[in-house]
């Protein structure tokens, strides 16, 4: 007997005693029970294999890994310590990676990057399914082919399930991170690596034909690398290679030029871990929890498309359910709204006839932000409304299709200090073709006539990676971007300034900033919507009947903020109100009314706006805070309103 055949049987009379060994309740169920199989049936894609992988197949479907990794009807398996469902299978079917193939707006853009450029046809659509759809990709240039089309795609199960289980879990660690724009080093050996020690291998090995193995690379975020940092090459007006490339996305090069690099991973935000002992393969009672647990949401910022897939889901062929995207729609809102910015909004005085507000914004991802595709884009929105509520000042306001108004047609430059109502700030990159006009069209991008993306904190100009991550224009002299009070770089944060003019106005005012994000903006979608491919017609019905409406990412409000302008004109009467010392080293303050004025109230004001004191009386002496500075008092008469200045030295 050859020792192939006896190591064999050695280990399955080892795997039969350690069964005998057992308790009773902790008998083996079949790999599919009966009420499994009714189950996929009614829920899946059945144009997935649910056996072992075939002699030809080098990535499993994600619906022949979900029988272990998908929902356990027992609820012994994939729940959290509270009995929650986390399966990985359903977490991810109803992510952006999971529906990467069916994208509808990806599918659409190829089109149009085609229709532009249509002697490249085969390569474009051959660099764009290396990530969109890699399994099927790969499995392709591994039989030999030159090309991987959408057509191509269309008619494969692999490339269909997108970013699945083996898009991932099948990189080596050969390499890492330094291969990208689609570029990924797989391994062919129907392993699958995971983050978990001495893996029970028998049941991967026997009903899917992959092998479990750990490795520390699986959480490395240089897995990530291949597909999240993209160079293209640049095409003249004419669809000509200029020789020269393009950074369309570098959103791991952005991490590396950061802080983050040191210690956190993409995994570690975009699939966050719980620390529950959570058992990670259903219809085995002996196995043993695994902690931590990585969450399988890989929730990122695109809760636009996610919200039209969810539906247009059986439009677009999508198997996940309605509740199942909900969920997802839920995550992202949360990783946009609590974990991407740091906002603050502070007044900082009145001079003249001029209010001066400061909005400051911090950077809390490990990475820019926005981040990723090119057509994202974050602004900044600031409106200022009298004590009745008109408004004063307004920038950064959405028109009725959700373009911003009063914008250049092309794009807004980057701000230090805005003071006019057709100025807002846009944080955004934005590409420029051969001749440096904005283009769409990703072949033609040869330039960033932009970039003032808020950099992660850490970042530096200096960093080795600087020439894949670049601050373009006016933000790069910015004294305030990505710099604190000293001027060192690396603050992920940027300072913008607002000097509101009052037009004479004194009284209350509110004051709200706030920033709002969007995926696929109207000035995005132009270009594409002007052209006519199948893809872009039915992208774009899609398009017009989902919701558009920005994602508020954070806001900060000021409210009852008194000022006064200095600029107003006093009435007689007013100029009969004595202050006196003034201005003076002592806090006692004596005021002089005249006879025929019957005051209402009285009240105190710090030059920031700050109501300290209110009074129904006159007070025959006003004691002042101690310390030294600018007191603005308030007479309701009447007669009418009137401020005065008291100055504490």
């Amino acid at each position: 007997m050859s020792t192939k055949k006896i190591l064999l049987l050695l280990g399955i009379s080892t795997f039969v005693l350690i069964m005998a060994m057992l308790p009773v309740k902790n008998e083996v169920y079949a790999f599919h029970t009966a009420d499994e199989i009714v189950y996929f049936k009614s829920h899946l894609d059945q144009s997935h294999s649910m056996g072992p992988l075939t002699p030809d197949q080098i990535f499993p479907t994600a619906t022949q890994c979900s029988g272990c990794h998908g929902y356990d009807m027992a609820q012994f398996a994939s729940v959290d310590a509270n009995g929650n469902d986390v399966n990985v299978h359903d977490d991810w079917q109803s992510s952006m990676m999971a529906n990467s193939a069916k994208d509808p707006f990806w599918r659409a853009k190829v089109s149009h990057e085609i229709l532009v450029n249509p002697g490249l046809s085969e390569e474009i659509q051959t660099k764009c399914t290396s990530c969109h759809a890699p399994m099927g990709h790969y499995n392709a240039r591994y039989k030999g082919f030159d090309h991987y089309t959408i057509n191509d795609m269309l008619q494969d199960t692999i490339g269909l399930d997108g970013v699945s289980c083996g898009a991932c879990h099948q990189i080596k660690n050969e390499d890492l991170g330094i291969t990208f724009s689609g570029e990924i080093n797989f391994d062919t050996t129907r392993v699958a690596y995971g983050p978990y020690e001495n893996p029970f291998a028998a049941i991967m090995s026997n009903f899917v034909g992959m092998t479990p193995v750990y490795s520390e690379h699986i959480n490395d975020a240089g897995v990530c690398a291949p597909c999240h940092s993209l160079v293209t090459e640049t095409l003249d007006l004419d669809g000509q290679p200029t020789g020269e490339t393009f950074i369309e996305q570098a959103t791991y090069h952005e991490w590396l030029n950061s802080v983050y690099n040191e210690a956190v991973s993409c995994q570690q935000c975009h699939m966050p871990r719980i620390d529950d002992t959570v058992v990670i393969s259903a219809n085995y009672l002996f196995l043993e929890g695994r902690s931590p647990y990585g969450l399988h949401e890989l929730v990122g910022g695109n809760t636009f498309m996610l919200k039209l897939m969810k539906d247009y889901r059986l439009e677009l062929d999508i198997p996940a359910k309605a509740e199942s995207f909900d969920a997802s729609i839920a995550a992202t809102f949360k990783m946009l709204q609590q974990q991407t910015l740091d906002f603050e909004l502070d007044f900082e005085a009145v001079v003249s006839d001029t209010a001066f507000f400061k909005v400051q914004l911090k950077n809390k991802a490990g990475h820019k932000f926005p981040t990723g595709y090119p057509s994202r884009r974050a602004v900044v929105q600031f409106v200022v409304l009298s004590e009745i509520g008109d408004t004063i000042f307004q920038s950064g306001m959405y028109d009725d299709t959700y373009e911003v108004a009063g914008q250049d047609p092309y794009y807004e430059e980057h701000y230090d200090v805005i003071n006019s109502e057709d100025q807002v700030q846009i944080y955004e990159i934005v590409n420029g073709d051969v001749e440096q006009n904005f283009t769409t069209v990703l072949e033609r991008a040869d330039v960033a006539l932009k970039d003032n993306r808020l950099p992660p904190v850490g970042f530096s100009t200096t960093h080795e990676v600087y020439d894949t991550t670049m601050i373009i224009g006016n933000a790069l002299t910015d004294a305030n971007f990505n710099k604190d009070d000293a001027g060192v770089e690396g603050s992920g944060a940027d300072i913008l300034r607002y000097h509101i003019p009052l037009n004479f106005y004194t009284g209350e005012l509110t004051v709200m900033a706030s920033v709002y994000y969007q995926s696929l903006p109207p000035k995005w979608m132009k270009e594409m919507f002007e052209a006519s491919t199948p893809e872009i017609d039915l992208f774009k019905s899609m398009f017009d009947g989902a919701d558009q409406s920005p994602v508020l990412i954070a806001a900060d409000t000021l409210n009852n903020l008194f000022v006064s302008s200095v600029g107003t004109a006093e009435p007689d009467w007013a100029a009969q109100i004595q202050l006196y010392p003034n201005p003076s080293k002592d806090q006692a303050l004596q005021i002089a009314l005249p006879l025929n004025l019957k005051l209402k109230t009285l009240k105190v004001f710090s030059v920031d706006g700050r109501l300290l004191q209110t009074h129904q009386s006159l007070p025959t002496q006003l004691d002042l805070p101690e310390q030294s500075g600018i007191f603005i008092l308030q007479f309701e008469t009447d007669q009418g309103v009137i401020n005065k200045r008291w100055i504490r030295l």
